[in-house]
């Protein structure tokens, strides 16, 4: 019997979360095959087997966390393997072959422990063939992410390359044929069934099943550490917030003027590019921003380097990418950059590095539609602005009401390190650079 223990994930990660078995007990498995997708704070991994044999015993469940080094399954191995089968020397913990969506240094790479990385499952030989009853999958993580999503089994999906690898095509018209089959084959109503009176008279519907009145779903992946973060900022950071909004006419002026330059160079230059430029001076301005506590010290740390986390949706719930070393970049540098980030973010493909580190939050509540909010700061940062939809309200100019494109504010700051005269002015900057952009034009080298 071989156990197989949670390997070193790198980046100091000391636990992880089972998110998918990829094999049964009972089944028959090959060396650098892939076994499991792990999560951890910020990726999602997959982990492949050391050796060739069969699962013994799968001893941690889905959805639940291990920590490094702790047995996940245990193979009987096959003493007949050859040793081409095997994991190269393969001692359990050292073999591990991990493959991630993550983990920038190391993409493209083949697995090797602790550091491997690759887009899809490295095919071995015979991929794609039956083994032990079941066949060998070749599918990309997103892959296997939108089977997940949709309730699909790979093993079931007929693949359409000449290579026998499964695409996403293939897996979503596999669930509509299944969703199709199910409506189809819906079995007819069932007959009434005398159901007896309520306690306050009223009949049930005949033959209606009671609803159930509510429904319980564990908490766990991405959702379950965004709870954690939320819940540890919320205790440990006494939170408050200022408001302002700003007239974002010269803003929008800026942009407009700008983008057929953008786009002349492949660019897509949204308002949070020039939101990230005009916010840096002020960081700079205000170094208590860029700051956190050093709770068990005591002391403040102040940042000398800028570090911009920008709040991003995912299908599984925020994540912040973080610009790193905003104040060296041109805004069409960020601009790419920027794209590069929220696009990994959104599709889970980050590396840990790509995703820790932040020394501010930007969360532009605007990008998902919303006029304003409570940002909740960013743990262990002192502070986090967000930014809401810009759109016109009525402004009073002069005596005279007139139209305006408003950009909602909204500073929540740790008030340990912060006061509310501070904040006040740390917006009031802000709005002062956001109606007058061509202020940056002084600072430029």
């Amino acid at each position: 019997m071989v156990e197989f223990r949670l390997p070193d994930l790198g980046e100091g990660m000391e636990e992880a979360e089972i998110r998918r078995w990829l094999v049964r007990v009972g089944e028959r498995v090959t060396a650098y095959q892939a076994i499991a997708e792990v999560e951890t704070d910020k990726a999602v991994t997959e982990i492949t087997s050391p050796v060739t044999g069969r699962v013994a015993e799968i001893r941690v469940g889905e959805g639940t966390r291990a920590r490094k080094g702790e047995v996940l399954v245990v193979f009987e191995e096959e003493a007949a393997a050859s040793a081409g089968e095997r994991a190269q020397s393969s001692p359990v913990t050292a073999a591990t072959a991990v493959t991630t969506e993550a983990t920038g240094a190391s993409r493209g790479s083949t697995a090797q422990a602790g550091a491997g990385v690759a887009t899809t499952v490295a095919p071995a030989a015979g991929a794609g063939a039956a083994s032990g009853g079941r066949r060998r999958v070749l599918a990309a993580p997103a892959v296997r992410k939108l089977a997940f999503e949709l309730g699909v089994d790979l093993e079931q999906v007929p693949p359409s390359t000449p290579e026998g690898r499964v695409t996403l095509a293939d897996v979503r018209a596999f669930a509509e044929r299944q969703r199709t089959a199910a409506t189809e084959s819906r079995p007819e109503p069932a007959q009434p069934v005398a159901v007896a009176a309520t306690a306050n008279g009223a009949q049930p519907q005949p033959g209606a099943a009671p609803a159930p009145e509510e429904e319980r779903q564990a908490l766990t992946g991405l959702r379950r550490r965004i709870a954690e973060r939320m819940e540890r900022s919320w205790r440990s950071i006494p939170h408050a917030t200022a408001f302002d909004e700003a007239d974002g006419g010269a803003l929008v002026a800026l942009r407009e003027a700008l983008l057929p330059v953008a786009e002349r160079r492949g660019l897509r230059l949204t308002y949070l590019p020039l939101l990230v430029k005009l916010l840096i001076p002020i960081l700079k301005e205000f170094p208590i921003f860029n700051a956190s506590l050093d709770e068990e010290r005591r002391e403040i740390v102040y940042k000398r380097v800028y570090h911009i986390g920008i709040a991003t949706a995912s299908p599984e719930g925020l994540l912040v990418p973080v610009l790193r070393h905003a104040d060296r970049l041109s805004l069409a540098q960020i601009a790419s950059e920027l794209e590069r980030l929220i696009e990994g973010g959104r599709r889970r493909s980050l590396g840990l590095h790509e995703l820790t580190g932040s020394t501010f939050t930007l969360n532009n509540v605007g990008s998902f539609g919303g006029s304003s909010g409570t940002p909740i700061i960013n743990y262990p940062e002192a502070a986090i602005l967000a930014v809401g939809r810009l759109q016109e309200k009525a402004v009073v100019r002069n005596g005279s009401l007139v139209a305006r494109p408003v950009l909602p504010l909204a500073l929540s700051f740790d008030h340990r390190l912060i006061d509310g005269a501070q904040a006040g002015a740390f917006l009031a900057r802000f709005k002062e650079l956001v109606e007058n952009p061509q202020q940056l034009l002084l600072d430029v080298v």
